[in-house]
């Protein structure tokens, strides 16, 4: 624990330096807390069976949960249009873009020797972020955890969009392992005590693939997820005395499959024996089933110390707490989403999760947190997205909402105000991975395109009322509704300044 002890005095003295311009009075702190490839079904508040989330489950017990929210099918462009509000037809990122003109940005050892091989594409330095809204208000705004829209040394990196603190994995391939050999604070790096291991192996034929003793080597010892929380306590600590926006994307439960061993050991007695995962897109695993639980597990033990932290520092009234996850469950890497039903009511598996612009890729969960202003215990139907983020933050605080952006304000809801609140007329979600994809959410009728990249641009339509896991296209049926969806995806599909976004099929008579 030498290198945690040094960390912590490294965290407190870097905190030290960083104040509010101004305090705004009676202004809440905020904070957002970003699950990775959780899906809609993985907490016990959302009806997991399997997986036990005592702690967010408080947090719905507490406070409101909605349930039909809706993120984006991958990483990368869910925390762009989180952190600015536009819908992904206007957005600059609407995919996972590895910046790979720069040389092997997939070796792990070549990322360790230059760090100019980290990170994605940059969002430009005019991008307007709830952080640098939140900067501009009075707020001490700071990160831990997984960014993902910028590379270190460039205009993307969180400090230069408008985080006062950061802390974390900037570079969304590097927390493909969960002993990195470092992370970083600001502009530096932070070394950790492990060795440099690609993630890519695969289990060696030469041993017996059912001693766990084997599998001992894929376990290092800073366990990144740790450090992030420390960071995290240390950020509320040290800015109690004015309102803070702390943004808490964890790179929990993302794979590789790695876990601290009491949670592991835990669910192993729970689910009993398991067939292992043997590697070769992320590191091997005895027990995939009980650590992917244990993973989740970490997470929710880790919201639990967020709370209790503020109710000893004496802000747990006076803070806003918003939980969400960036995408739907993944089918890699280990990961069983049938046997937890991670989709929950949705469909989970490859073609319908992560990656995929259907229900059980793009819903999640969402749950707000604010005692005395939310209802406990309370439920929304509300049709939502976390591009109303950054609208809502702004109606909270009753400061102007940047131009452009796509969001409404759900404070209505939160508020139990449901009389006055506005409703989306659609949601719209442009992907053009997986093979190009769009859809349209319009009250009771989703529309979906897939394949546009191969050309394809057929509309499926569906009765999300009668028909919630997609499977009954009824586009012959009502040529009116899907006359209106293929309008509002031509409305709102703007050609993408990026190159490698641009689907061919959509561009002619694009904006």
């Amino acid at each position: 624990m030498r290198s945690a002890s040094l960390l912590l005095v490294f965290l407190w003295t870097a905190l030290s330096t960083y104040t509010s311009a101004q305090t705004p009075a009676n202004s809440p702190n905020i904070i957002y807390i970003l699950a990775d490839d959780l899906g809609y079904g993985e907490l016990g508040a959302y009806g997991q069976q399997k997986i036990e989330t005592p702690n967010i489950d408080a947090l719905a017990r507490n406070g409101m949960k909605f349930t039909q929210h809706y993120a984006f099918p991958v990483c990368a462009p869910s925390r762009y249009l989180l952190m600015t509000g536009k819908n992904s037809g206007q957005a600059y990122i609407r995919g996972n873009d590895e910046w790979s003109q720069r040389g092997d940005v997939w070796s792990f050892k070549a990322m360790e020797d230059n760090p100019a091989l980290e990170g994605q594409l940059p969002i430009p330095d005019s991008t307007i972020t709830i952080a640098k809204v939140l900067k501009k208000a009075g707020y001490t705004t700071g990160m831990v955890g997984k960014w993902g829209l910028g590379a270190p040394m460039s205009v993307g990196e969180p400090n230069n969009q408008g985080f006062d603190y950061f802390y974390g994995f900037i570079c969304q391939r590097q927390d493909h392992t969960y002993y990195p050999g470092h992370l970083w604070e600001n502009n530096y790096r932070v070394p950790l005590n492990n060795k440099i291991v690609s993630p890519d192996v695969k289990f060696p034929a030469g041993l017996d693939s059912l001693d766990a003793k084997n599998y001992e080597v894929y376990q290092q010892r800073d366990y990144a997820p740790d450090f992030l929380i420390m960071a995290a306590l240390k950020f509320v600590e040290k800015n109690k005395e004015q309102p803070f926006f702390l943004y808490y994307p964890s790179p929990l439960p993302h794979v590789s499959l790695q876990a601290p061993q009491k949670w592991v050991d835990y669910y192993r007695k729970k689910f009993g024996d398991e067939k292992p995962f043997l590697g070769g897109s992320y590191f091997p695993c005895r027990y995939p089933r009980a650590t992917y639980a244990a993973m989740i597990s970490t997470l929710d033990e880790q919201v639990g110390e967020i709370v209790k932290k503020l109710k000893e520092e004496g802000i747990y009234n006076n803070t806003i707490i918003m939980f969400c996850s960036d995408n739907g469950p993944t089918y890699n890497g280990g990961v069983d989403p049938v046997f937890f039903n991670s989709g929950g009511p949705f469909k989970e598996e490859y073609g319908w999760g992560k990656g995929f612009v259907r229900e059980g890729g793009i819903r999640e969960p969402f749950i707000v947190q604010w005692p005395g202003k939310v209802k406990p215990a309370s439920t929304s139907d509300l049709i939502s997205a976390t591009i109303d983020i950054m609208t809502t933050i702004c109606d909270l605080l009753k400061i102007p909402v940047p131009e452009n952006v796509d969001g409404i304000s759900i404070v209505p809801t939160i508020l139990g105000k449901t009389n006055q609140q506005r409703q989306h007329e659609y949601l719209y979600f442009e992907f053009p991975q997986y093979g190009g994809q769009q859809a349209v959410r319009m009250g009771k009728w989703k529309a979906v395109r897939q394949n546009i990249r191969q050309g394809a641009l057929k509309t499926a339509l569906y009765n999300l009322d009668t028909d919630i896991g997609e499977q009954h296209d009824i586009t012959s049926q009502h040529p009116d509704i899907v006359k209106q969806m293929e309008a509002i995806m031509k409305k709102e599909h703007r050609t993408p300044d990026v190159a490698s976004f641009r689907m061919e099929a959509l561009e002619e008579g694009a904006q």
